[in-house]
């Protein structure tokens, strides 16, 4: 297969050396150090599309131009070395970059190499923190930093985060950007009341624990929480967007305002360097697309730090870089105070929580965690089957429309609706491009010789509303079920069909059970469904190989129909297998009780509006919800008194399509094998607003528990935070409402419940024993903070409908063990469907094709999990290994655990390997990280142990939470 290419490695290490880049040394020591930082904060999509950002088309929306800032600030810094400028969002940057000429790119080499342009934070987008998931946070810094590394080489190796707009912070990011080698991060939203104490006690610089648990020392991140959001100070905007006065320096103007101007100044910086442990601070000049004529504001910067040190001995104000104030703030020898949770929810006043973006746009929500699913296949389809170049741009286009979603204003919902349409297009066409290379690796992979008859694989992107053109209209057709995941799974496949009747073969060609259950009659009536299905072919793909697949050949008949009916009596309001026993009340037709092995537990489970409080915004108390904000006018209304019930079962399945009216249905769905796991399938939309109110629409479960206000949420898809209910806020709903990216817990006792959603989603517990799910908003105001719309989404002329699955686990303790695994499989890894039609027979198929295939030699330890594998540089790979389980979870599956890299997988081995950071930018021997001297003691591994090291079989030890990175070379096993 794969030959050993030994250059890989080096080429890869001269792209991430340690050339000696510049460094900051301008602060001195007995004076207040006055960081000025210009800086344009450049939204990668909000009021605008990408490129009309870019472009800077549109002006009438938003006046804002990125190819001009970038234009016009390397022209300033180019004509004065003591300039300096910070550059965030890659995705803008590559696209400039790519339309330089070679004189300019070498010039801004130089300038990146001296330290005047400091490529900051360095992913793709500045990503949101609340509703990403970590494996897709990870793949945009990586992408971010690929374009970096290759273009400026350790010089362009970010070292600091710079998130200083999303709306609330998590711990995991913390973490991740800590094992990526950042010395800091930069942030400027958290909940007002805790800005105010934290500058009142000089806290707002502190060592965040991003693993206080698990990583210990190794995922602390220093941070600071600047003082005025992201603005200069007030009255110090230069640029052409602001209306400040600007310096006016002649005497003899009769608009002299030096001195004046000066002092205000002068008056601003002691104030800000009161709240601040040591003699530094820092100055953000810049604001949103800032420096369209960079002229303007550094004109009167140099005027600024020309006439304030002049007249003040005890000032020093110099062009300066975040990473510049973490070198004089490390220098400084002071000991922090640490902070060991995140910063959600962020609430901007009283009265403003930012926790309806946790579920705004829930469509959009769901394809992005469908994007990240594909392109974890398209990169391991394509690192396994050695595609060539030429597929190349297909990934890239994939990889990018990915890591675009996870920007702060994409998968937040937060944006406008011409805009969030542009993200679908631009993903539509990620997966389109994709679809080419991953067709091409199957293709590869099922030949066995070049005679036989191609497939033209679909990949069915709208199965999400049981739509798919393929197994529609064809009377024999293959499906190729494949498993991203590194250990082996069993999927319960369900396909849209137009016909009743079908026989399942499976790799061999012996039929396996199948089931027809008909589709729910609201989903019939779904407005923009263009199928002549009206029923799902049900079969399980048994023991699906680790990164691997098993094909399934369907083949219509023509004679007794397989669906199944409708149950007749008071048995059809209970479903019921070898493992639990779902009974659902008589009288409402709600979820009403479940016995799992033999322990009988009443569990509640229905769907609740609030309505959106509407006001003027002009005042905190008349805030509006909103995209951002979620404000309820009251308590929740129960959608409906009673839901109408049907029940079907069968051999695979057993369902009971409850309608609770005619926007909001569900399916209760109990499958025959699946221990202790329950399915609702629910389906909202259009909520009505015909009484002219917006409406926010949950799913709560009730549970007869004491849980004690306590109750757990992801942080994205990582580690669990523990929730407190909090009492006597002004808005007691939305001030407890957190992110769910992929799971919500409750405990009490030894017993647990578990939700896992398919997409984000705000959730809380608002009373003991009770946990709820947003899954829909339409509201008609706009709450006022910068989108200008209200979020009223429609589609094919209607309200949004929205179709979502939510997995219900009760169980024991063993649960915290199994939810991260529980997640990845039914959520965000699952198998993923390729459909084609054929005319072969079954057993022509299966002698024909090669129908089962892994691309692992065996299956990975239950607590490891493969995170990335994708081509990398020349043949390399990239490769990261985690481990799923925290230090407490389980005697055994928490222990550390040890993979062996040179046979890990089926087609070729592992001939090189060296370990880099998380984010794959640096060599992890080259990673020298600030130390910072806390408060408090750690936990967990230290520098030396995260370092790791590689013995001649390329063993490699993971502790809890762990994840290692590597680039390897690997050559072809012989035959």
């Amino acid at each position: 297969m794969w030959l050993v290419i030994a250059a890989c490695l080096a080429v890869f290490q001269g792209t991430i050396g340690d050339p000696s880049c510049a460094s900051c040394k301008n602060w001195k020591d007995g004076v207040l150090n006055v960081h000025i930082v210009p800086h344009s904060h450049d939204d990668v999509g909000w009021l605008k599309t990408v490129d009309q950002y870019y472009y800077g088309s549109r002006q009438g929306i938003q006046n804002a131009g990125v190819q001009y800032i970038l234009d016009t600030v390397v022209s300033q810094l180019l004509h004065d070395p003591a300039k300096r400028f910070v550059q965030v969002e890659t995705a803008f940057f590559w696209q400039w970059w790519q339309e330089q000429n070679d004189h300019m790119r070498h010039q801004v080499k130089q300038l990146v190499s001296n330290g005047q342009l400091e490529l900051l934070g360095g992913g793709w987008v500045m990503n949101d923190e609340a509703v990403t998931h970590y494996q897709a946070t990870v793949d945009q810094f990586t992408w971010g930093f690929r374009r970096l590394n290759d273009t400026f080489g350790s010089c362009g190796a970010p070292r600091a985060g710079w998130q200083i707009d999303p709306f609330g912070h998590s711990r995991e990011t913390a973490s991740l950007m800590a094992t990526m080698g950042f010395d800091g991060l930069f942030f400027g939203r958290l909940d007002y009341a805790d800005k105010t104490q934290r500058l009142k006690n000089k806290t707002a610089e502190m060592v965040w624990q991003g693993s206080p648990q698990n990583l210990g020392k190794p995922a602390e991140l220093f941070t600071h929480v600047l003082f005025n959001h992201y603005s200069p100070p007030p009255g110090f905007c230069f640029d052409l967007l602001c209306g400040d006065e600007p310096f006016i320096d002649s005497k003899h103007s009769p608009d002299y305002n030096v001195d004046r101007r000066v002092k205000e100044f002068v008056d601003y910086a002691k104030k800000q360097s009161a709240h601040y442990t040591t003699n530094n601070i820092i100055m953000t000049m810049g604001q949103d697309f800032n420096y369209q004529d960079a002229n303007a504001w550094y004109k009167n910067l140099d005027k600024l730090i020309k006439y304030v040190n002049a007249k003040n001995p005890d000032l020093n104000l110099f062009y300066s870089t975040p990473t510049c104030y973490l070198q004089a703030v490390n220098s400084a020898n002071v000991t922090w105070t640490t902070k060991d949770d995140d910063f959600f929810p962020y609430p901007s006043d009283q009265h403003s929580y930012w926790t309806g973006y946790f579920t705004s746009r829930p469509t959009l929500k769901f394809f992005a965690a469908q994007g990240n699913n594909f392109l974890q296949v398209c990169k391991q389809l394509y690192a396994l089957t050695e595609l060539g170049p030429e597929d190349w741009a297909d990934l890239t286009a994939m990889r990018e429309a990915v890591a675009m979603m996870q920007h702060h204003d994409a998968i937040t919902g937060t944006e406008q609706q011409h805009v969030a349409q542009d993200y679908a297009l631009r993903l539509s066409r990620g997966f389109d491009e994709c679809h080419f290379a991953t067709e091409a690796a199957v293709t590869k992979l099922l030949t066995i010789n070049s005679t036989q008859p191609t497939l033209d694989f679909e990949s069915c992107t709208q199965l999400n509303i049981s739509q798919c053109a393929t197994t529609e209209s064809s009377d024999r057709f293959v499906v190729l079920v494949f498993n991203p995941l590194s250990r082996s799974v069993s999927h319960h496949v369900r396909i849209p069909v137009a016909s009743s009747s079908y026989k399942v073969s499976d790799a061999v060609g012996v039929e396996v059970k199948a089931q027809m259950v008909p589709l729910p009659e609201p989903m019939l009536r779904l407005p923009g469904r263009v199928s002549p299905a009206k029923q799902e072919l049900v079969f399980m793909a048994e023991k699906l190989p680790p990164l691997g697949y098993t094909t399934f050949y369907v083949q219509k008949l023509a004679g007794k129909s397989m669906l199944a009916y409708a149950e007749k009596g008071p048995e059809r309001l209970t479903l019921k297998n070898k493992f639990m026993e779902v009974s659902v009340n008589e009288i409402t037709g709600e979820l009403s009780e479940i016995v799992v092995d033999g322990a009988q537990q009443t569990i509640d489970q229905s769907f609740y509006y609030y309505e959106g409080a509407v006001g003027d915004n002009e005042e905190a108390k008349n805030r509006s919800s909103g995209a951002y904000i979620f404000r309820p006018a009251g308590d929740a209304t129960k959608v409906a008194k009673q839901a109408k019930t049907i029940s079907y079962k069968g051999p695979i399945v057993q369902e009971l399509q409850q309608t609770f009216s005619p926007w909001v249905s569900q399916v209760v769905r109990l499958y025959e094998d699946d221990p202790h796991h329950l399915e609702l399938e629910w389906l909202v939309g259009p909520i009505p607003i015909e009484d002219g109110k917006g409406k926010e629409v949950v799913s709560r479960l009730a549970i007869d528990w004491r849980t004690d206000g306590i109750f757990y949420t992801d942080s994205n898809g990582r580690e669990m935070m523990t929730r407190k209910r909090r009492e006597n806020l002004t808005e007691p709903i939305a001030g407890n409402y957190y992110p769910v990216t992929t799971a919500a817990l409750l405990a009490s006792g030894e017993q647990m419940l578990a939700v896992f959603p398919d997409r984000a989603q705000g959730a809380s517990s608002l009373r003991d024993g009770e946990l709820e799910l947003m899954v829909h908003r339409r509201l008609l105001k706009d709450d006022a903070f910068g989108v200008s719309e209200a979020l009223n989404e429609t589609a094919f002329g209607e309200g949004l409908v929205a179709r979502g699955r939510h997995i219900v686990k009760l169980g024991s303790k063993s649960l915290k063990a199994e939810q991260r695994r529980l997640a990845q499989q039914h959520n965000v890894l699952r198998p993923w469907l390729l459909f084609a039609p054929t005319d072969l027979t079954a057993k022509q198929f299966a002698k024909t094709y090669k129908t089962s295939w892994s691309g692992l030699s065996a299956a990975l330890p239950p607590n490891v999990n493969l995170l990335t594998l994708e081509p990398w540089k020349g043949r390399s790979l990239l490769l990261r290994l985690e481990h799923l389980q925290n230090r407490d979870d389980d005697e055994v599956l928490s222990k550390p655990v040890t993979v062996s890299l040179k046979s890990l997988f089926s087609g070729f081995d592992v001939t090189a390997a060296r370990e880099t950071s998380l984010g794959a930018n640096r060599w992890l021997s080259d990673v020298k990280r600030m130390e910072w001297e806390i408060d408090s003691n750690d936990i967990g591994l230290d520098s030396n142990t995260l370092a790791g090291g590689l013995d001649d079989d390329f063993n490699v030890t993971l502790t809890p939470m762990q994840i290692r990175t590597f680039i390897i070379d690997v050559t072809a096993k012989k035959v």
